[in-house]
């Protein structure tokens, strides 16, 4: 049986050089040790966020629970809640980017452009329509649309 993979024209990938440890020139080859032992920290430093935003949410979610009236949510509420997931979840997608930044030579940009999504989601979510003028709801709108066109252009050449 034949493959069917091989009549799909695949879309060019955006190739990046990943920091290679081998380089003719001493200096730079030091400098790609240096930001690859700084990219290794920032992956630390936002599992660290993460584990803090989980707390958070814990604590959010148990604060919320024994207020009065106990075990009851209002709206607002429910929004906050949201947010405080939304922001690990961010997170989660941040750590993702940093992890694959020099695990692969593709960039992700599509992951970068769900990210960039998943954040104005959420500002979107917990948006408070009563303080918010006509000109930060169109600019919102704005980023909205251009993410989510870019994120279905980027997609259809996969």
């Amino acid at each position: 049986m034949q493959d069917d993979n091989k009549s799909i024209p695949q879309a060019p990938r955006l190739l990046h050089d990943e920091l290679p440890e081998e380089h003719e020139d001493p200096l730079i080859r030091r400098l790609h040790v240096v930001i690859r032992y700084a990219i290794k920290l920032l992956a630390v430093l936002m599992v660290l966020v993460i584990i803090w935003g989980v707390l958070d949410v814990i604590y959010v979610l148990y604060s919320k629970f024994v207020s009065p009236p106990v075990l009851l949510f209002e709206v607002r509420d429910i929004f906050v809640i949201f947010g405080a997931f939304m922001v690990v979840l961010i997170a989660v997608e941040i750590f993702i980017n940093i992890r694959l930044y020099l695990g692969t030579n593709v960039l992700p940009i599509r992951l970068v452009i769900a990210t960039a999504l998943m954040a104005i989601a959420r500002k979107v979510i917990i948006l408070d329509i009563e303080t918010v003028s006509a000109e930060e709801m169109m600019a919102i709108a704005a980023v909205v649309l251009a993410l989510g066109v870019t994120h279905w252009l980027v997609g259809k050449q996969e």
